[in-house]
Order: structure tokens, then C-alpha cells, then sequence
């Protein structure tokens, strides 16, 4: 039974992880709407505690943690897109599996038959095999700070889901506390992003006053032959010209204003790895404006929360098969299974995107396809 309820988490992950990927096309806020994918969960898990009639026992607030774990990944995960490169990010965004079964091994003493921990290592080479980049060398490793924290939350996420699991707790509750923490810190985050953009945008509308200002004044008074032929004699500056000091502010406030701070670009890398809710740069790291992104249309903040929202009903679902599939479960096998929703992800770039794979993607999909298999097989 835990195979099943691992394979569909696995499914609903992967369709969350498709719907990001289309999200990372557009001009929309990635703070905000992971705010709506995380009260959408709250509100769909609240209504199914309610209908079921669950019991909030002790064990239910291991949610909390799972909800700021999961935060943290996701921050750290986003970061690494940002500042290193994604080809790494991503193979540590595969990882997770393999840090749960260790933690699970050390903690509960759980292990692994022959034949399980086959099936484990052909399912982690398939995975890795999707993900490696020929690009990767010891050589190159930025971000790689970042993509250890997100290998380690993200599989601590898993472990404290399996450790809600051993308290008895039920599983609606025990998800409403996840997702309301999640949600108030993606909210609060989301509040930081648009006072920060308010507090550059009105830094660059009073360099500008502060540069014609200085323009002003540099040529009132002067004759216009002074102001003209004279100008680079006298040391005067254009009008066009903002002074040196004015013109390092407008420069430096531009690194933190564009056209939609905290914008989704970059999402698509991490769409299949999300928490796991997990696919772009944090709102200082936003490049610059450049005439692709200006044919954009911004998306309105009810657009992008309403959207968000919808994308949280496949996370709930995920997140709902995944914990009975826990309680069931051997922790390592469980994990890797739901690791595998990157196949789906990857069989909708091929069939709707028309990407092509590489032979060693294409490979590592049957190999962790297999591994799958053997798996249900051996079980």
C-alpha cells in the first residue's frame, strides 16, 4: 500500500512541479505566490481535519517544523539558482532521499534488505543521471553551500514527516500546522520584498530630483556660449549629465529595483524540486531590465495569489498520499519514490515543450524506471 500512496505523492508532485515550470515563464511575484500555495494547503487540510473529525494531539506540531524546514530549502534553494549554477543546485535538489535514509538509519535503526537497497541505488542513479550536466567539474562548484542546506532541509523535511508519523499524529492536522507556518513565512517575506522595492523606488525618485536639481543649478545664470562652448573649460556639467556622486546612487539603487521585484525567473530549474514545495532569485538578485523582459505582463498580485492557490491543491494532494505513505512505509524508499516526480516533469518538457533529452537524461529515466519497478517487485 505504501508503494501506491508513494507513486501518487509522486504523481501530484510532478504535475506541482509542471504547473511551475509553466509559473516560471511568467512576470509574477515567486514570494507571493508560494504564499498562495501554502495557504491554499492550509485551508484544504483545515477542511479535511474538520470533516474527518481529527485529533489534534502533541505529535501534530512536528508541523511546524516540517513547515520551516521546508522555508529554509526553498530560501536555500532559490539562493543557489541565484548566485551559483543550476546544473549543481540541481544535483543536490536530488539528494534528499539519501540524507533521509541516513538519518533514518541512525536514529530508528531502520535498514534496508538485499534487494531494497538495490533498488534504492539504481532509483538515486537514475535520479542523478537525469540531473547531471556535463558542465559540472570540482573546478566550478559555486552555490554549493547553498545546494548542501537545500539537500539537508529538504531531507529533514522528510524525516520529520515520518517522525510525525511515529507520534501517532493524525495527518490533516499535522499538515495545517506545516502549511500555516510555511505561509506566514512566505508572507512575511513577500511584505519585506515590497517594502524594500517602495524604499529603492523612492531612493531613485530622489536621486533623479537630487541630479536635475544639480543640473540646474550648474548652468543658471551662465551665458548659453558658456553653458555650451564653454562647458568642458569651465568644468561645467551637462544637463543630461547627473553628477558622479548622484549617478553611483542611481546606479547602485538600480541593482535593486526592475520591472517586478521578487519575480519567478529562474523558477524552472528548481520546479521539480520544490518542497517540496519547491523552481527564482530572491528580489535583490533580479536582473537588470532588458527589452525581452519588458514584453512581459506583469501579473497583478490577486492574479499571481489566486494562481499560487491552485498550484497548492496538487501540493496538498502530494503532501496528503505522502504521509500515510510514511506511516507505511521504509523512510529511504518512501523518499525516493516521491524523489522520482522529476520523470514526470521531464516527459511534459519532451511531449508539450518538444525539448529534446539527452541520451544520458534518457537513460537515467529508464534506470530509475527500473529501479521503481524492482522495487514493487521485491516488496
Amino acid at each position: 500500500m505504501w508503494f501506491l500512496l508513494a507513486c501518487a505523492s509522486a504523481i501530484s508532485f510532478g504535475l506541482r512541479g509542471i504547473l511551475y515550470q509553466w509559473s516560471s515563464k511568467q512576470s509574477l511575484n515567486r514570494n507571493l505566490m508560494l504564499f498562495g500555495v501554502y495557504i491554499s494547503g492550509t485551508v484544504i487540510t483545515a477542511a479535511g481535519s474538520l470533516a474527518l473529525g481529527q485529533h489534534w494531539s502533541p505529535g501534530v506540531w512536528v508541523g511546524v517544523l516540517m513547515g520551516l524546514f521546508s522555508f529554509i530549502s526553498n530560501a536555500a534553494m532559490y539562493k543557489g539558482y541565484a548566485v551559483g549554477k543550476a546544473s549543481l543546485i540541481a544535483m543536490f535538489t536530488g539528494l534528499p532521499p539519501v540524507v533521509v535514509a541516513l538519518l533514518a538509519f541512525s536514529v530508528w535503526g531502520e535498514r534496508l534488505s538485499y534487494g531494497q537497497l538495490l533498488s534504492f541505488v539504481i532509483i538515486m542513479t537514475g535520479l542523478m543521471m537525469v540531473r547531471y550536466s556535463g558542465d559540472l567539474s570540482l573546478r566550478n562548484l559555486q552555490g554549493a553551500q547553498w545546494g548542501v542546506l537545500t539537500m539537508l532541509f529538504f531531507g529533514l523535511t522528510d524525516f520529520f514527516t515520518k517522525q510525525a508519523t511515529l507520534l501517532h499524529a493524525d495527518t490533516f492536522p499535522t499538515l495545517v500546522t506545516m502549511y500555516a507556518t510555511g505561509g506566514l513565512l512566505f508572507g512575511a517575506v513577500w511584505l519585506l520584498d515590497l517594502r524594500r522595492a517602495s524604499a529603492a523606488r523612492d531612493s531613485l525618485r530622489l536621486a533623479r530630483q537630487e541630479s536635475a536639481a544639480a543640473s540646474q543649478e550648474d548652468v543658471h545664470g551662465r551665458p548659453a556660449i558658456e553653458a555650451g562652448a564653454g562647458l568642458e573649460r569651465s568644468g561645467v556639467k551637462s544637463k543630461s549629465e547627473p553628477e558622479p556622486s548622484v549617478k553611483r546612487r542611481l546606479e547602485e539603487i538600480g541593482k535593486h529595483t526592475g520591472p517586478y521585484p521578487g519575480s519567478s525567473e529562474g523558477m524552472s530549474e528548481a520546479g521539480s524540486s520544490l518542497e517540496r514545495t519547491q523552481e527564482s532569485p530572491d528580489a535583490e538578485s533580479v536582473p537588470p531590465v532588458n527589452a525581452a523582459r519588458q514584453t512581459r505582463i506583469v501579473w497583478s498580485s490577486r492574479r499571481t495569489l489566486l494562481w499560487g492557490m491552485t498550484v497548492g491543491i496538487t501540493n496538498a494532494c502530494g503532501m496528503m498520499f505522502a504521509m500515510p505513505a510514511f506511516k507505511l512505509g521504509v523512510t529511504g524508499l518512501v523518499s525516493a519514490v516521491m524523489a522520482a516526480n522529476v520523470v514526470l516533469v521531464m516527459l511534459y518538457a519532451r511531449l508539450v515543450l518538444k525539448e529534446s533529452f539527452k541520451r544520458l537524461e534518457a537513460a537515467g529515466m529508464m534506470i530509475g524506471f527500473a529501479g521503481i519497478v524492482l522495487l514493487k517487485l521485491l516488496s
